[in-house]
């Protein structure tokens, strides 16, 4: 039986998780190769319910190991089903990905991201991320002009 690990989120949960689950995520292996894994580890910038996720995430990867790209349908399948979630969700997941160094997650969520962008103009992408367009008519010009090889 591995060894197991309490993680710690930001609102003070605890999460009790196997070794071989635990060292996806580069920043806790460090920790635990570096002896700073005695009691439990705080995880200050990630909430219960992201950490509850990504844990998930981790789990479900256990054995596929990034050099290994064959990665087999079924894993590709629960990959999508699980990127089905709300943008705040998406972005916390993102943010937690890099702060925990867990490459497979980052890579996957910020695929989704490029994947809501891909194709849209302009105005679509604002539409789909909330953003407000702040440009005079003036300034959109001068950056089109400016960048006039980003529109063609």
């Amino acid at each position: 039986m591995s060894r197991m690990f309490k993680l710690k989120s930001s609102d003070d949960e605890s999460f009790e998780v196997e070794e071989v689950v635990a060292v996806q995520s580069l920043t806790i292996k460090h920790l635990i190769e570096d002896g700073c894994a005695n009691n439990a580890i705080p995880l200050p910038n990630v909430t219960s319910n992201i950490l509850a996720m990504v844990i998930e995430y981790c789990k479900k990867h256990v054995g596929s190991s990034e050099e290994n790209k064959m990665v087999d349908e079924d894993l590709k399948t629960w990959d999508t089903e699980f990127m089905k979630t709300d943008q705040a969700t998406l972005y916390d997941l993102i943010l937690a990905a890099n702060y925990l160094n867990i490459k497979n997650l980052l890579d996957l969520t910020c695929q989704t991201v490029a994947d809501m962008i891909k194709g849209k103009t302009p105005e679509e992408i604002r539409k789909t991320f909330n953003i407000v367009n702040d440009f005079t008519p003036e300034e959109e010009a001068e950056v089109r002009r400016e960048n006039q090889w980003a529109f063609e």
